[in-house]
């Protein structure tokens, strides 16, 4: 179900999936080109929550996907804000974070968070800067990277900005440390958007698991 949720901001879309009733997750995925290598895997791990009894949002925030806001007015401090009003709108209280995502929910109440190989604001900052170009339509006080153009307050928000305290998953070649380590792909490191149903079958039992404890 595609719904809406207001923030100081103004008015966003949200996909909805699973019971309205009982426990209720919000999905952050990453932010820039990897949130569109990701999202039909995150909507694999919404469906299979779903099957199990266990309710779903994934938010567009300000400057993302099918919103109005222009990408280059998007702000850290604004995705954290509508997310944390997206939270409150549909009574999620535990969050589920892709990547970067995990330096977006922050100001949510949430009663717990889980990651997947989260990254912080260095990392994410490390990346963009190998893939920045000098864009046509650039200005002083924006970049374009990847096809995004992209503030550079939003930048500078991003470096210092790290996860909060979650439950971590990674994948087994990762070798930072984590809760959980499973057999998985790197989605967001292929070419184009791509899926594993398999592989959000096993996150989605861990994330159930991991409510229910």
């Amino acid at each position: 179900m595609i719904g809406h949720f207001d923030w100081a901001g103004g008015r966003e879309a949200m996909l909805r999936l699973g019971p309205d009733a009982g426990a209720v997750v919000i999905v952050a995925l990453p932010a820039f080109e990897e949130a569109n290598r990701t999202r039909t895997f995150a909507v694999t791990v919404m469906r299979a929550l779903a099957t199990g009894g266990i309710g779903s949002v994934l938010p567009d925030l300000p400057g993302t996907n099918d919103s109005l806001m222009r990408t280059e007015d998007a702000t850290l401090a604004g995705w954290r804000a509508a997310f944390a009003a997206a939270a409150r709108a549909t009574g999620a209280r535990w969050s589920v974070a892709i990547r970067s995502g995990a330096l977006i929910d922050a100001e949510a109440e949430l009663a717990g968070r889980w990651q997947l190989a989260p990254q912080d604001g260095a990392g994410l900052c490390r990346e963009l800067d190998r893939l920045r170009q000098a864009g046509s339509g650039a200005s002083d006080d924006t970049v374009e990277i990847a096809g995004n153009r992209v503030s550079g307050a939003l930048l500078d928000e991003l470096r210092p900005a790290v996860p909060s305290t979650a439950r971590v998953v990674r994948l087994a070649s990762d070798a930072q440390p984590a809760d959980l380590k499973l057999d998985g792909p790197p989605l967001w490191r292929r070419a184009e958007p791509d899926n594993d149903p398999g592989f959000a079958a096993v996150l989605a039992r861990d994330i159930a698991a991991w409510i229910g404890g």
